[in-house]
């Protein structure tokens, strides 16, 4: 999983309480007051902690019969080979637009499947991508990348990460029909969901014709 904020605190819960055997928890950052509203696996106690061992300590008091590697490393393009290896997927439950591009690159590059989660506001998305076979990320976010920070209600990521999980579920069980090449839209204003099909674009510098170019730079 990367991130331990309020989209991979939700998605973590679930999948514990669902059973999936392994589960490895990648942040460098540690719990703060102000995290509490939206990341439901560290309490007050945990303030000043490592989010990655927080995380652990909650989920093993859930369900102890699921393994929990916290692993408190900054997530970037050196690093993300070893966070990934031996995964069956990745959770993205990042926070900005740079690094899930380095995600991105680095699981087209081992063929490892992505469960895609964002949030801003009342709203958030969640895609599952399957390297060589559906649209990428880069697909989905053409042209200038921005690096921001974006409010987030509380009860968001909480939606967004709940989805990611159910993915995460059928892409491991092969149940149902995952978010192949396409983008759910979640509106915590309207309470509506909209899909949007999402096509790989044969140019991505990522996954296309343009990927030989971008391992170059």
């Amino acid at each position: 999983m990367g991130g331990g904020g309020g989209g991979g605190c939700s998605a973590a819960l679930y999948l514990a309480a669902a059973g999936v055997g392994s589960l490895r928890i990648a942040d460098h950052g540690d719990v703060e007051l102000d995290n509490l509203n939206r990341q439901v696996l560290y309490a007050e106690r945990d303030i000043g902690t490592p989010k990655v061992g927080a995380a652990a300590r909650m989920i093993a008091g859930l369900n102890p019969g699921v393994r929990v590697e916290p692993v408190h490393a900054e997530i970037d393009e050196t690093t993300l080979p070893s966070l990934m290896r031996g995964c069956d997927l990745v959770i993205d439950a990042l926070d900005n637009l740079p690094t899930r591009f380095c995600l991105n690159r680095v699981s087209q590059r081992l063929g490892m499947p992505i469960v895609h989660g964002a949030v801003r506001g009342f709203a958030g998305q969640v895609m599952t991508i399957i390297p060589g076979r559906t649209a990428c990320l880069s697909c989905l976010y053409r042209g200038t990348v921005i690096s921001e920070t974006t409010p987030v209600i509380g009860v968001s990521p909480g939606v967004i990460g709940l989805l990611q999980a159910t993915e995460a579920i059928k892409h491991l069980t092969g149940l149902g029909r995952p978010l192949q090449g396409v983008l759910l839209l979640f509106d915590g204003l309207e309470m509506s969901f909209t899909r949007l099909e999402i096509r790989r674009d044969p140019g991505c510098p990522h996954c296309g014709s343009g990927r030989a170019k971008d391992a170059e730079a």
